[in-house]
């Protein structure tokens, strides 16, 4: 039997919506693409960049849509249809309200995720955890923006235990509306980091930004913010004017309340033991890298708060696994032996890409085998864009690595740098860059890969896998 997610009552009525022939008894989701939607899911003919969802309700009725939710403005175009319709103003404000009733009718705990890196990684550790204390709602994807916050929401049983919510922006304003819709009892903060930097003067309006994040927290709720971080004390005076009435930090300073006593980092893991609030706990933490225990220290601090069993927490962080582009490893065939490929495509910026370049520094080499980092631009940082380029150069110099390959317009300058000091390869694209890099894998190698996701580095990744077979684990 489907589960119930709404009745098409409650949708009507919530969206202030008109319908059109008897409304579905049961709505089992909601759906934004046809191509993907399933049986029994009310289909939002949303508007947009590129694609007009009215264009695809026909599709979408033929899939099995169980409602189609339309503007006024597209109805005459849609001729005579059989499938149920309810008709808003607007389809994304029709959204938007529907996800307001859900967070309205929900009793679980609501956290809210942003920072400049790390809010997808953080956000999935806590899917993990928190799912051992109960059941957990969480943005799919990156499903972050004007839409996927309302969307999420929408898509929320009532009765979810924990919801789970990634906000981004690479605008000033962008936060604001969308956590006032989500109504978090508990806002993360990652880190402050130069994303987006093309779009902002400075770090410091990058933390006001992020800062919008506090203007949604219900009443008595908290603020977790990285007390390692250099605009911590920035970042608590703007939770602090909020009305935020709890602000704590973790990380390894002394006086974070999520502290940091103890950690070892393996090449496959990091063993940690750390003080959340009065309880003093210790994991294993199944994706290495100091960058991860940070997030980590944030998830256990949100576990806490949100009323879940730190022990169930802790034993459930050593399952994490990394995501597709954001960390994750794969042993490849090649040549009677068998390398590393480290796949962080996903995005990049001058910190994240310190935390990667200090991720294959320690990564084990197998006998014979090199370490080779492949670097492409970071995108959506202005003016900055030329000084943070050369600048990775000292990180690329301390990390040690056997050969550099870098592709991009943006990231020539560091290939400029370093071009005399080490076995370096530079294209200007990376498709141009793909098929020397491919060939050159050998056994023992550790490759890993980053840049921003606009340059398209996730090709050189799929390319790896296409050639080489992965090894036997």
């Amino acid at each position: 039997m489907t589960a119930l997610l709404w009745t098409g009552e409650e949708m009507a009525r919530a969206m202030e919506a008109r319908p059109i022939h008897e409304p579905p008894a049961a709505v089992s989701g909601i759906s934004i693409d046809s191509r993907t939607l399933k049986p029994g899911d009310a289909f939002f003919a949303i508007k947009g960049d590129r694609f007009d969802g009215h264009d695809y309700a026909t599709a979408a009725a033929a899939a099995g849509a169980s409602v189609l939710v339309v503007s006024e403005a597209r109805l005459p175009a849609l001729g005579r249809m059989t499938v149920p319709i309810m008709v808003v103003d607007e389809v994304l404000l029709g959204l938007a309200r529907l996800g307001i009733a859900a967070r309205e009718r929900t009793k679980g705990q609501i956290i809210a995720v942003t920072g400049s890196a790390g809010k997808t990684t953080t956000k999935e550790a806590l899917r993990l955890v928190l799912a051992a204390s109960g059941k957990v709602h969480a943005s799919a994807a990156s499903f972050n923006n004007h839409w996927g916050v309302p969307l999420t929401l929408a898509r929320m049983p009532a009765d979810t235990d924990f919801g789970v919510f990634e906000i981004g922006m690479n605008h000033p304003g962008e936060i604001e509306p969308l956590v006032k819709l989500v109504r978090p009892h508990i806002a993360i903060i990652t880190l402050i980091a130069a994303a987006h930097l093309g779009f902002f003067k400075d770090l410091d309006e990058i933390a006001h930004a992020k800062a919008e994040i506090f203007s949604g927290v219900v009443k008595g709720g908290h603020a977790l913010l990285n007390r390692d971080d250099a605009r911590y004390k920035l970042l608590h005076k703007l939770a602090g004017q909020a009305g935020v009435s709890h602000i704590h930090g973790f990380g390894a300073h002394d006086r974070a309340e999520v502290r940091l006593l103890n950690a070892k980092y393996l090449d496959d893991a990091s063993l940690v033991t750390a003080k959340v609030f009065d309880e003093e706990v210790t994991a294993r933490i199944g994706v290495p890298g100091r960058h991860m225990v940070q997030n980590a220290l944030a998830v256990l601090g949100a576990a806490k708060l949100a009323g879940a069993d730190m022990g169930k927490a802790c034993e459930a962080l050593s399952t994490l696994q990394a995501e597709k582009g954001r960390g994750q490893r794969h042993r490849l065939k090649v040549g009677g032996g068998v390398f590393t490929l480290i796949d962080e495509s996903y995005n990049a910026n001058p910190t994240s890409m310190e935390s990667a370049l200090d991720l294959l520094a320690s990564a084990p080499l197998g006998d014979g085998g090199r370490r080779i980092a492949v670097l492409g631009d970071m995108l959506e940082l202005g003016d900055h864009s030329r000084e943070l380029h050369m600048k990775l150069a000292g990180p690329v110099r301390a990390s040690g690595i056997d050969r550099l390959f870098l592709a991009g317009v943006e990231i020539k300058v560091l290939a400029d740098a370093v071009v005399n000091e080490m076995d370096c390869e530079y294209e200007e694209t990376a498709d141009g860059l793909a098929g020397r890099l491919i060939a050159s894998a050998r056994p023992g190698d550790v490759f890993m890969v980053k840049s921003s996701n606009g340059i398209g580095f996730s090709r050189i990744v799929k390319a790896f896998l296409d050639k080489y077979p992965h090894a036997e684990a």
